[in-house]
């Protein structure tokens, strides 16, 4: 039996991985896979890190979490330091590290995950931006995009919002918190859940550009929910816009 259970919180650029989780046959490393090789260089074992919930090819992540065991009691400073020395050639950063109750679970122990998306409302390309946000160039209704956005607050089925191969038992969550504020061209989504859909951030914000650009009126969202039909709903916004964000325990 392990001695420590290692909580570390950390974000990365998603850019160049094939997502956080380990995936068979692909030609791009995961965020998991270079963390565990950093947590075997400093440690010497042999590790499975489990975090606190998967993010797709391009997703960043400002405060992931994951947790450890290790047979050996490091103190949490040493352990930041050793791992952020052999991450140092990744896009990968820990900013945190605590010892845990061995009944912590990094995806099991969560009350809450909050992401948010990141839009871009100008003509001109991205450049300091590039990968980091949703470059729209054509003009955005922000204030009918606010108003849609404050439907998908509370418990809905979200089946029209969901990727066709998502495994989820059951479409129902509830919608705890959502916000839309606009900053000079730069318009920011966050949404908070104990849980989300595969892709359904990303459904959700590409259907608010569709009544941001006047295809669909904010009305129509509750129509689209109760449709269940994902067809109805809006496209997949780009994955290098999203960000997870934070977790609660």
């Amino acid at each position: 039996m392990a001695i420590a259970r290692y909580k570390i919180t950390f974000e990365y650029d998603g850019t160049k991985y094939f997502g956080s989780q380990k995936q068979q046959d692909q030609p791009l490393k995961s965020v998991e896979e270079v963390v565990e090789v950093a947590v075997a260089k400093f440690s010497q074992e042999n590790v499975k890190i489990n975090f606190s919930g998967r993010t797709d090819a391009g997703v960043h992540a400002l405060a992931q979490v994951a947790h450890f065991d290790l047979n050996k009691n490091f103190d949490p400073f040493r352990v930041i330091m050793a791992l952020n020395n052999y991450l140092r050639d990744e896009a990968v950063s820990v900013n945190n590290c605590q010892i845990v109750d061995e009944n912590f679970h990094a995806r099991f122990s969560a009350k809450m995950r909050h992401y948010r998306y990141v839009i871009i409302n100008r003509r001109a390309p991205l450049v300091l931006e590039k990968n980091r946000a949703w470059h729209i160039a054509q003009e955005l209704n922000f204030s009918e995009m606010r108003k849609a956005a404050d439907l998908f607050l509370g418990t809905h089925d979200f089946s029209a919002f969901r990727d066709a191969e998502c495994q989820a038992k059951s479409p129902i969550r509830t919608i705890e918190k959502i916000s839309l504020q606009q900053i000079d061209d730069k318009i920011i989504f966050e949404i908070s859940a104990k849980s989300f859909l595969h892709h359904m951030v990303r459904n959700i914000v590409g259907t608010l550009v569709w009544v941001g650009i006047d295809k669909i009126k904010a009305q129509e969202i509750e129509s689209i929910l109760q449709s269940c039909d994902r067809t109805k709903s809006g496209p997949n916004a780009p994955a290098h816009g999203l960000y997870f964000l934070r977790i609660d325990y």
